[in-house]
């Protein structure tokens, strides 16, 4: 698989807006994507599997690979950190993919700081406010969190959203397969440029 524009792709989004799911139907649409598999201390979901979600590492180790300067970008969000690797970038890139990063505001400005070229940004907002809390509220069902943590998530909706303007892009996930399509769409166009 080779392309010769290898694209960073970032994807970001207050939690609830559906950045994990279109990341996920990206990668089963465009060929030519592979998505960085970031470090994380935080315990994994039931439905994650360690190596494919996330890598799930303790906050020690996490510190040591910060110390040796291994991570592109990282962030602690909600009490644990996040953060992707040099090194994973390089073997995708070298293998001819785009890279995408499911990330917070926090690692996409960092990246946008890098020595990464050709970076393609995108922030996902949704249509309301109420529905994030509809999303998060339906997800905790699956995942066992609670009224608090739910309410702890919406109280860096504004936070998050405040930094949409730093993206190429902004893209309402009104409807998910329309909002696909557009950021594959746009994916394609900055490729062939």
């Amino acid at each position: 698989m080779t392309t010769s524009k290898k694209l960073i792709i970032i994807i970001s989004s207050p939690s609830g807006a559906g950045k994990t799911s279109i990341c996920k139907k990206l990668l089963e649409i465009n060929q030519k994507i592979k998505i960085s598999i970031s470090d994380t201390t935080r315990v994994p979901r039931d439905n994650e599997i360690d190596g494919k979600d996330y890598n799930f590492i303790s906050e020690q180790l996490f510190n040591n690979k910060i110390s040796n300067n291994e991570y592109v970008e990282f962030a602690k969000v909600f009490g644990n950190y996040y953060g992707s690797l040099h090194k994973n970038v390089m073997d995708l890139h070298n293998n001819g993919y785009h890279v995408l990063f499911d990330i917070d505001w926090q690692g996409a400005k960092q990246l946008k700081s890098s020595n990464y070229s050709d970076i393609l940004s995108f922030f996902i907002i949704p249509p309301s406010k109420k529905v994030i809390y509809e999303r998060l509220s339906a997800r905790a069902k699956l995942s066992g969190d609670d009224e608090k943590a739910i309410n702890h998530r919406m109280s860096f909706y504004d936070t998050e959203v405040k930094h949409k303007n730093d993206y190429d892009h902004v893209i309402i996930n009104n409807n998910f397969d329309d909002c696909v399509r557009e950021i594959n769409n746009l994916i394609l166009k900055k490729e062939n440029n």
